[in-house]
């Protein structure tokens, strides 16, 4: 597999450092509000990355964290009446639902930074006692100029710092330089704080992360992934606090994705211009979205639109479709089932063809850097040649279901659910039936009436040579 690494800015082989198994960090969300769109593009993203790699026979140790302490929460906890911590159960909670609907897998471990001060503790200490970090009025900091190669990842040098990066640098008061970054911040008024050595105070955002990588995957991982946005300052700084405690290289291969943009303008909570994804399943399933997440290459900027998302559900349910034709031509074709007819065997074997070069050409993309939407386009081509097969009657019921579970085994790859069993209604049924009458009847108004009327319930019938088939409208 071959894996675009941020920090050398080309793709490489990816090579693990014990074989078979990979160690993987990703920044997880902070606890104040309900996950956005875009959000949500890199949890799906390095979810189906975790997903990959087990279906190659890896053992994954995944390793995603809860920010439940921070500016912005204690913000809204002080206006809502609340502690931080009860703002934090809440959204870790909501986290969570909508998560586990999008189909995206429990982290190995996944520890709140408030469960993780003792371990930041450490490391500040292990800091300040190489001379990496220095103790001001308001906290303790990270002396970035005492770290060789700061600004390596995300290819600034401190001279540009400023003049590149001045906005997305803290403006704290007690630091000696513009870049330095607070390990430690004193207690102010209204604030929930922790014992320490230089105060009573809580963590900085950047050091949880690098206490959480060294507790639960050691000094040096394989994988660390996230957004964009994260590369600088927070992924730049985690190396300098991580490589100055270990001695050693922090983190082998940086994955990042690409921005959801909403009018070709990166979506965030600060500027206002989001969507949840609480609000966007008010009108598509969750497996539409996480389908037109996957749709774009993870490092691809996609701009949000409903016509996207209408195109990614039409998608979907053209697989779904397939599907309920593999099914409805097993189960209503009886001399497809008992095998009573000659297969014609060019077309059998055409379809057994398309299986296999399917499979090959999902793994060809999946090792390409994780290319989903080359990956999808391959199993489409493996529902043209399905849906060929069976209006040719070109395929037995062993190739149709091996065609079938091949959909449903790469599907799980990508975590998009493509079949749902639903049983239809008694009426439904009832009614199917009637119109069925009818129509021996050469009562074709009456038909046509029922028709109409099974329609206005959520349903439609399409006639086959094998009866009527049911499916939602």
């Amino acid at each position: 597999m071959r894996i675009f690494n941020t920090m050398t800015r080309q793709k490489e082989e990816f090579i693990p450092i014990v074989k078979g198994e990979v160690r993987i960090y990703a920044c997880g969300p902070t606890v104040y509000n309900y996950f956005h769109i875009g959000n949500a593009r890199p949890f799906v993203t390095f979810d189906t990355l975790r997903r990959y790699l087990e279906y190659k026979g890896m053992k994954v140790i995944f390793v995603q964290n809860f920010t439940d302490i921070d500016d912005k929460m204690i913000l809204q906890a002080n206006a809502a009446g609340i502690t931080v911590r009860e703002l934090a159960d809440r959204f870790i909670a909501e986290y969570y639902h909508d998560a586990d609907k999008l189909n995206i897998r429990r982290a190995t471990y996944q520890p709140r930074a408030t469960d993780c001060i003792t371990d930041i503790l450490e490391m500040i200490k292990v800091l300040e006692n190489k001379g990496y970090a220095y103790v001001a009025d308001d906290g303790v900091y990270f002396d970035v100029e005492k770290f060789k190669g700061y600004g390596s990842l995300s290819n600034y040098n401190l001279d540009e710092l400023e003049e590149n990066a001045g906005e997305r640098l803290s403006n704290d008061s007690g630091k000696r330089n513009k870049a330095d970054f607070a390990l430690w911040k004193l207690k102010k008024t209204g604030e929930p704080s922790w014992d320490s050595p230089w105060g009573d105070g809580r963590p900085g955002w950047h050091i949880e992360c690098s206490a959480m990588s060294l507790k639960y995957l050691g000094d040096t991982i394989d994988i660390h992934c996230g957004g964009q946005d994260l590369i600088f300052p927070h992924h730049e700084n985690e190396i300098a606090q991580s490589e100055a405690v270990t001695g050693k290289q922090f983190v082998r291969y940086w994955i990042h994705n690409g921005f959801i943009n909403i009018n070709n303008h990166k979506m965030s909570k600060s500027a206002g211009n989001f969507f949840t994804i609480r609000e966007i399943t008010e009108k598509y399933s969750y497996d539409v979205i996480r389908f037109f997440i996957l749709s774009s290459h993870y490092r691809s900027p996609i701009n949000f639109s409903d016509e996207l998302l209408e195109a990614a559900q039409s998608a979907l349910e053209r697989v779904r479709n397939c599907v309920e034709s593999i099914d409805f031509e097993i189960a209503n074709n009886p001399k497809l089932v008992s095998g009573n007819y000659s297969i014609d065997v060019d077309k059998e074997i055409a379809l057994e063809n398309s299986i296999d070069l399917t499979q090959e050409k999902f793994i060809e993309a999946m090792e390409d850097d994780l290319n989903t939407a080359d990956a999808i386009s391959e199993i489409f081509n493996l529902v043209r040649d399905i849906n060929i097969s069976i209006k040719n009657k070109g395929a037995s019921v062993k190739t149709l279901s091996a065609a079938k579970f091949k959909i449903f085994e790469l599907f799980a790859v990508l975590g998009v659910n493509v079949y749902v069993s639903e049983i239809v209604p008694d009426r439904i049924i009832s009614l199917s039936q009637e119109r069925t009458e009818a129509k021996k009847l050469k009562d074709f108004k009456k038909a046509d009436y029922i028709r109409e009327e099974i329609l206005s319930l959520g349903y439609q019938i399409q006639d086959t040579p094998n009866g009527p088939k049911i499916t939602k409208a």
